[in-house]
């Protein structure tokens, strides 16, 4: 598990489509998100805000990353449309290194129920939502990281609907890390 002030060994991460991203980024902060399953109606609940601020969170000197358990073929069925980087990481290793892990109570909780459902009903199709090939135990994760690899800030999410809203990314990247 990473700290605030922990450094992130640097590194090219390619996105499903086959672009290449450095993490961290040589002259931003870059929001490093963990999230669930490609169909996820949570995550696409969550990104859909994001998609929609992505310019505004880009004048704010930060760079999205988002990454998935899910092979590239499913992250093309369900976040083609993204306008930010996305990971396929099927195998978790980087969720393993960043110490984003899952659990049976990730989906029991009020708030990750009721996002399920507006996620549902807005941004997936069951059959998506549903996902019977994929892991729907995982937890989300954030994480801002600065040019020099420090991180900034960061959230481990208790449950499946528990990250940072964009608002509170935002705050927490404009803030002065303490020298």
């Amino acid at each position: 598990m990473f700290r605030v002030g922990d450094k992130v060994n640097a590194r090219t991460l390619t996105t499903f489509t086959g672009t290449q991203m450095r993490l961290p980024a040589s002259d931003r902060t870059v929001h490093l998100q963990f999230r669930r399953f490609a169909g996820c109606p949570i995550c696409n609940l969550h990104l859909r805000e994001v998609a929609s601020r992505s310019v505004e969170i880009q004048d704010a000197g930060v760079v999205e990353m988002v990454v998935f358990h899910s092979s590239a073929g499913r992250l093309r069925q369900y976040q083609a449309d993204l306008p930010f980087a996305v990971i396929a990481d099927p195998e978790r290793k980087l969720y393993k290194e960043f110490g984003v892990e899952w659990s049976l109570r990730s989906l029991f909780h009020v708030d990750a129920a009721r996002a399920a459902v507006r996620g549902m009903r807005q941004t997936t199709s069951l059959i998506g939502g549903l996902a019977p090939r994929e892991n729907h135990l995982g937890k989300p994760g954030d994480f801002l990281i600065d040019p020099d690899g420090t991180i900034k800030a960061c959230k481990y999410g208790a449950h499946a609907d528990d990250q940072w809203s964009v608002d509170e990314m935002l705050d927490l990247a404009s803030q002065k890390r303490p020298t």
